[in-house]
């Protein structure tokens, strides 16, 4: 999928453009983005970086970062995505003006977007206006009970199941494997440590079963209370598997919140629960 950040890099030519910030990409998004395939023209979209309430001040927890939510729109079909920088400049266009700098450049023949979409200075702008600016509109209904904002609330309730069946996959942590304290090697369980983007949501605090790339993981998420730990921590137990991540990427699956993290009266006890914790990640299967 080609990526371009203004809209002069890409090729004028006939397209259906799916718009929207699409955080998660989740099921009610990809109705839209399977609109826009199916709409015969080259699918594209145009979302915003960053999430338009965080530049306008708002508080928002992302379900994804830009880099997954490009590879998410490319497994979607998507062939190419303009992302537009959202700043006050931006959100200070209205909807023709959003229109002639972003849409008519790229060749905008088809609209898809959600029926409740808005657009322009004070989201005033809508597919109404759209069509009578002359694009083919296409509203897809939406998907009822699902959006970004209750999956938001899933997570941080540690209801990951729930919220994969509102995402359409497992929900992710996703980021880049730094050194920690080592600990878990010494009981016999060494993890890997992973730091995130600020912006994303975490869920709640835990032991959760999961799965990384092909490896099935045992993943703690809190601030290590058997030992006193006071930041937070994402540490992740790859089971079957012997190698060095330091520095790499890593995409993590949440299938299943096993239980609450805490303290125990010994190590040996931490260790004996580790390893209940190692045998439930075994049996456990992805959410459907």
């Amino acid at each position: 999928m080609k990526v371009a950040r203004t809209a002069a890099e890409l090729e004028q030519r006939p397209r259906a453009v799916a718009i929207g910030t699409f955080d998660g990409v989740h099921v009610g998004h990809r109705r839209v983005l399977e609109a826009a395939v199916a709409a015969g023209l080259t699918p594209t979209v145009v979302t915003f970086e960053p999430h338009p309430r965080a530049a306008l001040g708002y508080g928002v927890e992302l379900l994804s970062t830009l880099e997954r939510r490009l590879e998410l729109l490319a497994a979607s079909g998507i062939e190419e995505t303009l992302v537009v920088e959202f700043g006050l400049d931006v959100a200070q266009l209205g909807p023709e003006e959003f229109v002639e700098a972003v849409l008519r450049p790229l060749g905008t023949e088809v609209v898809v977007a959600g029926s409740n979409f808005r657009f322009g200075r004070g989201r005033v702008g809508d597919l109404a206006q759209l069509e009578r600016l002359g694009f083919d509109v296409r509203p897809v209904p939406l998907a009822e009970g699902v959006s970004s904002t209750r999956i938001r609330d899933l997570l941080r309730g540690g209801e990951v199941d729930r919220a994969a069946r509102l995402l359409g996959r497992p929900a992710e942590l996703d980021g880049t494997v730094v050194a920690g304290d080592a600990r878990g090697g010494t009981l016999g369980f060494p993890t890997a440590n992973l730091r995130l983007d600020p912006q994303l949501l975490v869920p709640e605090f835990g032991i959760y079963a999961g799965a990384a790339g092909e490896h099935r993981a045992a993943i703690s998420i809190g601030t290590n209370p058997h030992y006193g730990g006071g930041e937070r921590r994402i540490e992740a137990f790859l089971l079957d598997f012997d190698g060095d991540l330091y520095g790499d990427r890593l995409i993590l699956q949440l299938w299943q919140r096993l239980r609450e993290e805490r303290a125990f009266e010994s190590e040996a006890a931490l260790v004996a629960q580790i390893a209940q914790d190692v045998d439930a990640t075994r049996q456990a299967r992805p959410p459907r």
